[in-house]
């Protein structure tokens, strides 16, 4: 699954994508295999650790009996397993199964069904059916699905499993998962029962069940199928409001109840809030707008790569006036186009777009193919070297996010230009979610945060104010008590995460032994993160965030990065770039 957040920050190629619209071309197979066995990887390219995922083999179901037959092969000979989709946008390795002998399954081609209830106001998909395929096959029905993440580039059983959301406090909320009726599950079974069963969970007795499908984490088994709420269609209504973030700690209650669909982008840097004013109308007003968000659209490969090389370059020399500079054209760009609206699905003309529910909630123009344009892909394509960045990803409730908001504020006031590589990409995505029955989901009203930064070609060269990102981190996932997003993060998002859930925790894990008693979906990367333990320290474990450094050789003393606590949050280890202390290195 992918986030929705990350987005371009170079007002050269912003131009090219919004003026032309360009086809593009799609992403890798995330499997790729040879004699030897196969590799997973995620849209990305490189897991958190950089090691790659091994597997024996893969196999690609077409049905549910194949589907299961799958799951009974592997339960028959022992071996672990692990689902994967066609888009692998989760940032966390869970995806990745444990031994050589382990065994992928693919829902790829598992895409064939869409069945609209139209009657009961549901729509059940297979679960490899891709969301855009879904939405656009509901809404050509005459229906519209409430909510769904911002990148369409997932599966409906992938985006579920790691509880992808949208944003909104109104009706059943902005997570996905909300919305979810019923889910057929293949589990692993006893030699009597063919080794594998398919377990139909739809409310009622089943509730406790269903509630920990709801956000699976691919632990409990294969998703086969995903029952969602439907409604009739409507259309939305989009303005962006660029203006001062003043007050937003005050702000950002009275926006997300009165937008059904409303979030804030912060640039802290630039002192700017961009208030989303979004809200539902019939579906006969007129309209054919499209959100085709700036950051999904298609991009010119050499543009990619040269965006990337200038932020490599302004990372090496230090240049945080370059990285503003960056920040400045970039935001004023984002306002001159509407940050890839168009009112008629080609320009930009003006405030407000209107347009069909599924045109204006979820976007990723970049996944489309043509057999013309092979100079152009997704910006984060690995094949071709452009943008390489961390996204970190935190769910507060309510009560606690104002302190959070000021406390980042303070963080800025010291020197706002730190946080100039946060806003070239774009900024704090602020969203808001409702309070869930899924075990993993969240208790309470909650709101979302997601901000992206970037990520070195070598895991051992720090950033350019790394330590400003990870007291950030700090103080969301500790001081403030932030849940992670399960798709997204580094690992020490997930420190202690076991505690955050509580008594849901436990109940999840008493689901999960239920289906799969042998730990056969389970494994050592998915414990990781399911359990949230830290595992030893190394040199230099803190710059790609899989510790918080206790010592200066987690950081890179070597090249003036030593461990030191937070400015605002002094309680966080962060490693910071030191001119003096390098001397005496």
């Amino acid at each position: 699954m992918m986030r929705g957040s990350h987005t371009l920050h170079f007002s050269v190629l912003s131009f090219f994508v919004t003026i032309w619209t360009v086809l593009s071309v799609p992403p890798q197979p995330p499997v790729r295999c040879d004699q030897t066995g196969c590799t997973v990887s995620n849209a990305y390219g490189t897991w958190p650790d950089r090691q790659n995922c091994h597997a024996a083999n893969v196999t690609y179901p077409t049905t549910e009996e194949e589907l299961r037959k799958a799951v009974a092969y592997a339960a028959e000979h022992n071996l672990k397993v692990k689902t994967v989709t066609k888009f692998s946008h989760t940032i966390p390795k869970l995806a990745c199964p444990s031994g050589s002998d382990a065994m992928l399954i693919s829902t790829s081609k598992y895409n064939s069904v869409i069945e609209i209830e139209p009657d009961r106001l549901t729509v059940t998909a297979d679960s490899g059916v891709s969301l855009r395929e879904l939405i656009d096959k509901v809404e050509a029905a005459g229906f519209s699905i409430a909510t769904s993440p911002y990148w369409e580039g997932v599966s409906i059983g992938g985006l579920i499993s790691t509880g992808s959301h949208g944003s909104s406090w109104s009706g059943r909320g902005g997570s996905v998962h909300d919305h979810v009726l019923g889910i057929s599950l293949v589990v692993p079974a006893n030699s009597s029962e063919g080794f594998a069963k398919v377990v139909r969970l739809e409310g009622g007795k089943d509730d406790k069940l269903l509630n920990a499908a709801k956000v699976s984490l691919g632990v409990l088994g294969v998703i086969s199928k995903v029952k969602l709420s439907i409604e009739k269609a409507f259309k939305r209504s989009m303005t962006y409001n660029f203006t001062s973030d003043v007050a937003l700690e005050d702000i950002f209650v009275d926006h997300g109840r009165k937008f059904e669909f409303g979030d804030i982008t912060w640039y802290p840097s630039r002192k700017t809030a961009v208030y989303r004013y979004d809200i539902r109308l019939p579906v006969n007003v007129s309209g054919k707008g499209v959100n085709d968000f700036i950051g999904f659209q298609s991009n010119p490969i050499l543009v990619s790569k040269g965006v990337r090389a200038l932020e490599k370059a302004l990372e090496s020399n230090k240049n945080e006036k370059g990285k503003c500079n960056t920040a400045d054209t970039t935001l004023a760009y984002k306002k001159l186009t509407g940050n890839g609206l168009k009112n008629n699905g080609l320009l930009f003309t003006g405030y407000p777009v209107i347009g069909n529910q599924g045109k204006i909630q979820t976007s990723g123009s970049c996944l489309h193919s043509s057999s013309i344009r092979i100079d152009v892909s997704c910006a984060w394509d690995p094949r071709y070297n452009g943008l390489f960045f961390y996204e970190t990803t935190a769910i507060f409730p309510v009560s606690r996010f104002r302190d959070f908001l000021l406390d980042v504020k303070k963080l800025r006031d010291l020197k706002p230009e730190r946080l100039c590589g946060i806003d070239i990409y774009n900024g704090i995505l602020i969203r808001f979610i409702k309070g869930s029955t899924a075990y993993l989901g969240q208790t309470e009203d909650s709101v979302v945060i997601d901000f992206n930064y970037y990520r070195a070609d070598d895991a051992l060269t720090p950033r350019l104010n790394e330590d400003v990102m990870e007291e950030m981190e700090q103080m969301a996932f500790i001081k403030h008590g932030a849940k992670p997003h399960w798709g997204k993060n580094r690992k020490v998002g997930f420190f202690g995460v076991k505690q955050k859930f509580g008594p849901n925790f436990d109940k999840f894990l008493g689901v999960k032994n239920k289906f799969d008693p042998k730990q056969m979906f389970s494994s050592e990367w998915s414990d990781e993160i399911l359990f949230g333990r830290e595992g030893s320290k190394y040199d230099g474990c803190a710059l790609e965030g899989n510790c918080v450094c206790s010592e200066d050789r987690h950081c890179s003393p070597s090249k003036g990065y030593f461990c030191g606590q937070g400015l605002i949050y002094t309680q966080a280890r962060v490693c910071r770039f030191s001119s003096a202390q390098v001397s005496l290195v």
